[in-house]
């Protein structure tokens, strides 16, 4: 693992997120040219990728999670403020979970950097744009729905980012073992230091 001990460092995890950044950004800007007319309207062009199974075609989303609407949830909020606090209160919890993780767990850490990323560059389109730039579409068995929901670059971050972080005590079932068991230890620690301190105060 000394090979790619590199994974697990910060300036890693900070280019990584630079990295989604950019490429989240070019290429909406690359689905904002080609998919759009002379007034910015989707010109409902599309190209397959994969046949008809992927394609792209731009979609604009003006709503939140699932297109929900920030103003139906926070009437009395601009859709740019509901925006702009959510991601902020978003972000905080991020890198609050991500210093809480051991530094052993270098899968969730990297799946924390990845949401992360993903969800700033999402935040620079509501901010820029006051919708999301979506143009990734791919079709889905039919049982379920006709089409997966158009995506993007910063939407794929997030979605690998969850899966790895679900995954890590799979993958990393014997170093998140010795986690809590450390920790459990610790916690046993405390509370026998915690009696004696209790016992020797009675006397």
């Amino acid at each position: 693992m000394k090979k790619f001990d590199f994974i697990n460092k910060w300036p890693f995890h900070l280019s990584l997120i630079i990295f989604s950044i950019v490429a989240d950004q070019l290429t909406k800007l690359w689905a904002l040219v080609r998919f759009t007319n002379e007034t910015g309207a989707p010109n409902h062009d599309y190209i397959n990728v994969i046949g008809d199974l992927v394609r792209f075609q731009l979609v604009f989303n003006k709503g939140a999670a699932f297109s929900s609407r920030p103003q139906d949830l926070m009437p009395f909020l601009p859709p740019w403020v509901f925006f702009l606090l959510i991601s902020i209160v978003a972000t905080f919890v991020l890198l609050w979970f991500y210093k809480s993780i051991d530094k052993r767990d270098w899968m969730s850490r990297l799946g924390v950097v990845m949401i992360l990323g993903g969800a700033v560059g999402n935040f620079i389109d509501r901010m820029r744009l006051s919708m999301v730039v979506d143009f990734i579409d791919c079709d889905f068995p039919d049982f379920i729905m006709t089409r997966f929901p158009t995506f993007n670059v910063a939407d794929s971050f997030v979605t690998v980012g969850v899966a790895i972080v679900i995954l890590s005590p799979v993958i990393l079932k014997k170093i998140h073992q010795e986690i809590k068991n450390e920790k459990e230890a610790k916690k046993d620690n405390g509370s026998k230091r915690h009696s004696e301190r209790n016992e020797e105060e009675s006397l």
